[in-house]
């Protein structure tokens, strides 16, 4: 069996006495999407903040490349694995440009300049992400989709192998929404990056992902293949509500559709 290139191994985290996380174990291979799905307050924006070091665990431990995460000094982790946050919506007082470069700090000596090799990274990745026109508008003057680009193209900057994202289409509308997902898809591929999202969108779980981690109450409740999830009881299950499913006309995955409302008489 091949050793995880990164793994959590009975992880539980706490906020002072309410428990979040209890016991979870995953891993994650070498060039996999993989998503976390799971409902409000299930811990899945924790988990995903123990394993990029961000959170110290109460308890079990982080793995990457077989190495504890907390062992890295941060520059060195920040090498190889990357956060994309979402979004704020306060004001950033920087330029696309400068906010990207802040992606090359883990190769930066305290104090020093920054030089050609970070410029050209950055340059690149705002390239990579179609955000290299926008490069002299100021952060807090772009929309919430393009600045979800530059987040990326920041990641991309940075140049890490791993790259953990919290919710990266959350509040997009549904033209950003593809564009974050199509951008995300080409760059895993032609980058070879190994992906964890957490999302609350199901059937962009299922459509954009090798392996889907369903998270319930600080628990894991489904470690699988995305066709193990869209089910209506599994997700009944996950979720606490009735779902309808309907097989998409493309790939015939299962895609949860919105439930009919009852209408009053008049």
């Amino acid at each position: 069996m091949d050793t995880p290139l990164l793994e959590a191994r009975d992880l539980s985290f706490a906020f002072g006495s309410r428990r979040v996380l209890a016991g979870v174990s995953v891993g994650v291979k070498r060039g996999e999407a993989v998503a976390i799905v799971g409902p409000n307050g299930a811990g899945k924006t924790t988990l995903l903040r123990c394993l990029d070091g961000l959170l110290r665990a109460s308890s079990g431990s982080v793995r990457l490349e077989g190495r504890p995460v907390e062992s890295y000094p941060r520059r060195e982790l920040a090498r190889r694995m990357s956060y994309v946050p979402q979004a704020p919506d306060h004001a950033i007082p920087f330029t696309v440009e400068q906010f990207t470069l802040m992606g090359r700090y883990p190769y930066l000596a305290p104090l020093a300049p920054i030089g050609r090799d970070d410029r050209e990274a950055a340059r690149q990745a705002m390239e990579w992400t179609d955000t290299a026109a926008l490069a002299d508008r100021r952060m807090d003057a772009l929309s919430g989709g393009e600045r979800q680009k530059v987040f990326l193209a920041a990641a991309v900057a940075q140049g890490a192998p791993v790259m953990l994202l919290d919710e990266p289409t959350t509040f997009l509308d549904y033209h950003h929404q593809e564009e974050i997902a199509r951008l995300l898809e080409r760059m895993r591929r032609q980058m070879d990056l190994t992906t964890v999202s957490v999302t609350h969108d199901v059937n962009r779980a299922a459509l954009g992902s090798d392996r889907v981690i369903a998270l319930v109450e600080g628990r894991v409740v489904l470690d699988a293949a995305p066709t193990e999830l869209m089910k209506p009881d599994v997700l009944a299950g996950i979720f606490r509500t009735p779902f309808v499913l309907v097989e998409h006309p493309e790939t015939a995955m299962p895609m949860v559709v919105p439930t009919t409302m009852p209408r009053e008489t008049p």
